[in-house]
């Protein structure tokens, strides 16, 4: 009776997903000791034997392994419950599916198991014949198993049955009139606890009233099954914050809380950690010391520890790396220490071969820790770097070599250590599912406010003259908003150099992810100061902000509605502001298999960077050609043939991605190619002739420019009024072939479809030489259908077009 009393506090493995491995789960069993807690429920959905194949008896080999793990939690001072869900299809009123039901919790029983668990969750509540004939009801099909197995099992002291409707939400007609929860409160053993996860799947908060009524019903209290932290159904998403919203006085109305956490073992940390805390100060109430509960100084302390763990030179799998081990202490820093006292990433160790998984990567995988330039290469804020980075003066991209380029990034250390100022804007960034932390309610609010006053700032906005004081206004938050989205894109660059890998490759999706969309919204912002904001083109900017979002996802669906309702997380709220936050394709893709620290930076263009421009386009049309042409006889033919009309004539759809060295990539767009065409005639060919006339000379003594001015027609090669109906735009992209993350093309081109859009575009198409396969292949993926296949002037490609 003693330990049927006993609160019940700890973990549930019972995601879908990759289960843990078994040594994960024993640096769980250790958290778990030193924070108080005291049982595991074994659960993991994607586990075969405990699921979709639950009749199948574990191997010998399986067997060592979970009696290790079970004597594991006994050390540990752990109940371990394991738990069975045999409901997609089991026949109740079978004696051999229940017999075979007996002998797995048998086998498992006889490894020293002495709690176990039945769960009904996520099934449907149908019914075979064969069961029809037999029980009453679903209910009674359920509860007549789990009596059965319970006084086979002796009565243990815990016994756990998970019904069908689980919360309020789902319960039929409401909780209190459910027939389902009536026929298991009265028809289930008093021995057997009943798990509940609240008014919801995920609940924002637990209230006594609610949990009131459940206990009346279930007449026993039950045990919540806490899915606060869990993030299996949204990929974009993980949980860093605190455990909050469940009143230390909650206490007395349970049997006990179990927190189903994220799928990525290392994002536990602090979830689990301020869970032990909310258990002890319960146990403190319970002896009426009066000890509260806050969530904020409970992350405080789970932080400092925390900080402690990701000092440790831990590989995936959680395997320390011996090689590290002394010069990676928790003592070589203090934790108040700056970003830019972190140790000197710029080490030259050999880079070292890869050719399996992430797992074989020791620290040194051919990915590379680049700063951002300063200030004076850019004309929009920068990344901040280091005094020592400050000091370097960077060479022009223009006189360096592909293999020079190669040399001159720096690889990846995996020797950093994250100070905690890091580590909180880690967690306010990936906070809980109804609830932002503070630096991303910052980086919302001020995106929302940007976008809604850019009239302000407008090349043709009136307002801009009358309220000077609300242009200046827009330009100072515009300025912090561009300073924040470059501590994320450090905060990226920092995890991928950190020296606890583990951690690095269980949370590198997300802070990937977070980083192309800001990278997305920050060019934006830049872009749309001083913007001409087109009048006449159809669907004008005053009303193209219809197709953003105006709030929050929280409070787009209510804050008791499930997180699932709105996906994507801080990712996707961002993302939802921007013209082209319906485009999901744009934004979510899976992140390279080796992560990459490399910092970019997508801008619009700027005057100053049409000389690297042209450098870079030309050097890749002597890649290929295979060699150089030395016909050419001016350096800026190539760069006028590909890029100089657009430049000139609507450089306000022209963006630039760089790197550490300089321009690495570009994309072009025209608006209205109508309308360009024109212009084009009446300014660009005639410059064109006179820059280069036909009298001038090859090195061959033939007429080089005179039969070349032919291909700056082509640029006006005229297209059909049914593919300009749909697709009145246009657009170009380039970069260079030594780009490590191709997701940032991706995000240079979405930053180019995001101001098309603003300004009314309804779709946008480009050509692309049909040999040029990747090209092909990439804009294929990005929604770009074919159009057409066209052979002019002896220029064999395809035409490829996206509504917008």
């Amino acid at each position: 009776m003693e330990e049927r009393s006993a609160f019940l506090c700890g973990v549930v493995e019972g995601f879908y997903g990759r289960p843990w491995s078994m040594d994960q789960r024993k640096v769980l069993f250790r958290w778990m000791q030193n924070w108080g807690l005291n049982t595991y429920l074994y659960g993991p959905k994607d586990d075969l034997k405990h699921r979709l194949l639950w009749r199948e008896l574990y191997t010998g080999e399986e067997e060592v392994h979970v009696k290790a793990l079970i004597l594991e939690a006994k050390s540990r001072g752990l109940c371990f419950v394991y738990s069975i869900s045999p409901g997609q299809d089991i026949v109740f009123s079978s004696s051999y599916d229940v017999s075979l039901l007996k002998r797995k919790l048998r086998q498992v029983a006889d490894l020293g198991c002495q709690a176990f668990a039945i769960l009904f969750d996520d099934i449907d509540h149908s019914m075979c014949q064969a069961d029809t004939e037999t029980f009453s009801s679903f209910a009674h099909a359920q509860v007549s198993v789990a009596n059965e197995v319970f006084c086979f099992l002796g009565e243990p002291s815990v016994f756990l049955f998970c019904p069908t409707e689980y919360c309020s939400s789902i319960c039929s007609p409401s909780v209190s009139k459910s027939p389902y929860l009536q026929t298991v409160g009265e028809e289930l053993l008093p021995g057997v606890s009943i798990i509940w996860t609240g008014n919801k799947v995920i609940s924002h908060e637990l209230s006594s009233e609610s949990l009131a009524e459940v206990q009346t019903v279930l007449q026993r209290p039950p045990l919540v099954w806490d899915n606060l932290h869990a993030n299996d159904y949204d990929s974009r998403r993980v949980f860093l914050g605190p455990y909050k919203g469940r009143a230390l006085s909650l206490c007395g109305n349970l049997t006990g809380v179990l927190l189903n956490p994220n799928c990525e073992f290392e994002a536990n940390f602090i979830p689990l950690h301020t869970l032990g805390t909310w258990h002890q100060a319960g146990k403190e109430e319970r002896k009426d010391e009066g000890e509260q509960y806050c969530p904020e100084r409970a992350l405080n302390a789970a932080l400092r520890d925390w900080l402690e763990e990701l000092s440790q030179p831990l590989q995936p799998g959680r395997q320390v790396r011996p090689t590290d081990t002394r010069s990676c202490r928790p003592s070589m820093r203090s934790r108040n220490e700056s970003a830019d006292d972190k140790p000197d990433p710029t080490s030259t160790q050999p880079i070292k071969t890869l050719t399996k998984t992430p797992q074989d990567c020791d620290g040194h995988c051919p990915t590379h820790a680049v700063p951002q330039k300063p200030n004076s290469r850019n004309e929009s804020p920068a990344v901040t770097v280091s005094s020592k980075d400050k000091g370097m003066r960077m060479e022009s991209w223009a006189s360096r070599t592909p293999r020079d380029k190669a040399q001159g990034r720096r690889q990846c250390s995996g020797k950093n250590l994250l100070n905690e100022s890091q580590v909180r804007l880690l967690v306010g960034l990936h906070y809980l599912p109804h609830e932002h932390g503070p630096p991303a309610k910052s980086l919302l609010q001020d995106l929302t406010w940007l976008k809604a006053n850019c009239h302000y700032v407008s090349a043709n906005g009136n307002k801009k003259k009358i309220h000077p004081q609300k242009a200046d206004e827009w330009r100072v938050r515009a300025g912090h908003f561009q300073v924040a989205c470059d501590e994320v894109a450090l905060l990226h660059e920092s995890i991928v150099n950190s020296i606890n890998r583990a951690v690095l490759y269980d949370l590198y999706p997300y802070v990937w992810d977070l980083r192309n969309t800001l990278l997305v919204a920050k060019a934006f912002v830049i872009w749309l100061e001083g913007r001409f904001f087109s009048e006449s083109f159809s669907g004008s900017w005053k009303d193209c902000f219809h197709w953003c979002g105006t709030t929050a996802g929280s409070e787009l669906v209510g804050v008791e509605s499930e997180p699932w309702a709105f996906k994507g997380g801080l990712s996707g709220e961002l993302q939802a502001l921007l013209p082209m936050g319906t485009s999901s394709d744009l934004f979510i893709h899976p992140p390279p298999l080796f992560p990459t620290s490399h910092v970019y930076n997508i801008r619009p263009f700027y005057n100053k960077d049409k000389v690297e421009l042209y450098h870079m386009v030309h050097q890749l049309y002597e890649r290929g050609q295979g060699s150089h042409d030395s016909s050419l006889v001016h350096p800026d033919y190539i760069g006028d043939l590909y890029l100089g009309a657009a430049l000139a004539l609507c450089p306000e759809y022209s963006f630039v991605l760089e790197d550490e060295l300089g321009v690495c990539g570009c994309v072009l767009g025209i608006l209205d190619v109508r309308y360009y065409s024109k212009r084009c005639q009446a300014s660009w060919i005639p410059a064109m002739r006179d820059k280069y006339p036909s009298q001038a000379k090859g090195t061959n003594g033939q007429s080089a420019t005179k039969e070349s001015l032919p291909f700056f027609l082509e640029e006006l090669w005229d297209y059909p009024d049914s593919l300009l109906y749909h697709f009145p735009s246009q657009l170009r992209l380039d970069g260079l072939p030594e780009l490590m993350d191709c997701s940032v093309s991706r995000s240079l081109l979405t930053t180019l479809l995001t101001a098309l859009k603003a300004n009314g575009s309804r779709g946008v198409f480009c050509e692309v030489p049909s040999a040029d396969r990747l090209r092909l292949e990439f804009l294929t993926k990005l929604g770009f259908l074919e159009i057409m296949r066209f052979d002019a002037h002896n220029r064999d490609g395809v035409v490829l077009g996206r509504l917008l």
